[in-house]
């Protein structure tokens, strides 16, 4: 009796590790779109959940399928992935429509904050303990080079982590050519997406152009290279959000209305300082996707470069100001003759 093909073993492997932790029962929600990445997870994560067998999981597995609304046909492609992923024997299958046209940081990061909000309401929904995300190695690697052009920091080159509370990436670890031989080996047909080859995204034109342009001047494994990147960078970058978190702690007054303690800020290695600065204006309310490295240095001026200033306005209705020699966020005031 011959087993399943390597691409199968593989993703089937990879999702049994990325839950072996899991209790008994538990359900494991795959998001699924319908393509090559998700539908193999899918396919795996229905065939360890299924009754019987041997080494298969104990846990249940289920699907989210969300609809972005982005394009014409995108409920049909919805439906379709739902019933791909009831023909696989993953139960409950829930279908969520978004409206992911609008929002900061273009359509993108919309559609993705869209995508990540569908799928936390979809696991309180149904109390799933997982929700498996069909992200490669190949994913990692494209975010890696996103992060370059924008001349991100640590932090978002470390790119997309395997684990973030609910949210597991059992695939980070292989190419997207294993989630294909692995459909064509099911005889699954998988829908491609027309906003993977539009140049309109930045991220279709590194998927397109980049990447393979590197890969022929550099030779095989660039992706590989930038995955493990991603990884030894996360390992840092762990690591020195964990000592601004414990600046930020002894930084801070007995009451959320003291403040910080500026001359502590000050004395402070200036990337441990900068982070604290940054975790202390999300805290404040800040805006994320705008809250830029000038910000950052526009605050920690009023740290290491006191002279006076006045207040430093802050994305999200957010301002910070030295008094006393304690720095303070809080809400902005509202404008001379605002409501």
């Amino acid at each position: 009796m011959t087993g399943p093909a390597p691409a199968v073993a593989a993703v089937r492997r990879a999702v049994r590790g990325a839950c072996a932790d899991l209790p008994a029962g538990a359900l494991v929600l795959v998001a699924c779109s319908g393509g090559a990445d998700s539908l193999a997870l899918a396919a795996a994560a229905g065939w360890l959940a299924a009754p019987g067998g041997r080494g298969r999981a104990a846990w249940r597995a289920g699907a989210v399928v969300v609809d972005h609304g982005l394009q014409p046909g995108s409920a049909q492609a919805a439906e379709r992935a739902a019933a791909a992923c009831r023909d696989l024997g993953l139960d409950p299958v829930l279908l969520e429509a978004v409206d992911a046209a609008g929002g900061p940081g273009g359509p993108e990061a919309s559609a993705r904050r869209a995508r990540l909000d569908a799928l936390e309401r979809a696991a309180q929904r149904t109390g799933a303990a997982a929700v498996l995300l069909g992200h490669t190695r190949d994913d990692q690697a494209e975010q890696v080079l996103l992060g370059l052009a924008r001349g991100s920091g640590a932090r978002s080159l470390a790119g997309m982590p395997a684990r973030r509370g609910a949210l597991r990436r059992p695939l980070l670890g292989l190419p997207r050519t294993t989630t294909r031989a692995a459909c064509a080996a099911l005889g699954l047909r998988p829908w491609e997406d027309p906003a993977n080859t539009d140049p309109a995204f930045a991220r279709s034109r590194v998927r397109a152009a980049a990447l393979p342009v590197l890969e022929g001047q550099l030779g095989p494994g660039v992706a590989e290279a930038l995955a493990r990147t991603a990884d030894q960078l996360r390992e840092d970058a762990e690591v020195l959000e964990a000592l601004a978190a414990d600046l930020l702690a002894r930084c801070r007054g007995a009451r959320p209305t003291d403040g910080l303690d500026a001359a502590a800020l000050a004395a402070a290695p200036a990337a441990l300082r900068r982070r604290a600065l940054r975790a202390a204006a999300l805290e404040a309310g800040a805006a994320r996707p705008d809250l830029t490295r000038e910000h950052v240095l526009a605050l920690d001026a009023l740290v290491v470069g006191w002279r006076g200033q006045g207040p430093v306005q802050l994305p999200g209705l957010v301002e910070a100001r030295r008094t006393c020699g304690r720095l303070r966020l809080a809400p902005a005031p509202p404008p001379p003759g605002g409501h």
